[in-house]
């Protein structure tokens, strides 16, 4: 392959990389109100700082929690969803195909005050392309498994 090919090659993958822009994360709530966010976005929420165990390691979080990220959409909440508020469910997407699910009571301060993050910095730095640009953080839980990475949406729905 000659030089020039191969600047075009470098060229066109670069182009490519600068073309994808900033990370997102799609949020819909009920009745398919629908947004999207990045980064930059959540940095305008109230920003929280959780230090927790990840795999036996101890780390320091900074993200916001996510119940203001669930804020931004239609949520079940008030008079009108008195008798079905806990038949909701908060499902959790992965860019790896990996699914999570918190019951929606769990976001709801009327029912829990135990608080679920989503981080987008750890230890001080963004987190790695292993586990972010988003990442669920659930601190108290014996077992990680809803600790997300690399989440790329976040959907309310109603058990039928």
């Amino acid at each position: 392959m000659t030089v020039i090919k191969l600047i075009g090659v470098f060229g066109f993958i670069t182009s490519v990389a600068l073309c994808q822009g900033p990370a997102t994360l799609t949020v819909q709530g009920i009745g398919g109100k629908s947004v999207t966010l990045t980064a930059a976005d959540l940095s305008s929420l109230p920003q929280q700082t959780v230090k927790a165990t990840d795999r036996g390691t101890p780390a320091t979080f900074g993200g916001v929690l996510l119940r203001d990220v669930l804020a931004k959409v239609d949520l079940p909440v008030g008079e009108k969803f008195h008798t079905t508020a806990v038949s909701y469910y908060l499902l959790v997407e992965a860019k790896d195909g990996y699914r999570a699910v918190f019951a929606y009571a769990e976001m709801d301060l009327a029912f829990m005050d135990k608080p679920v993050y989503l981080v987008t910095m750890r230890d001080g730095k963004p987190l790695s392309d292993h586990d972010g640009p988003f990442q669920i953080v659930t601190p108290g839980e014996k077992r990680p498994s809803r600790w997300v990475r690399q989440v790329t949406a976040l959907r309310v729905r109603q058990a039928n």
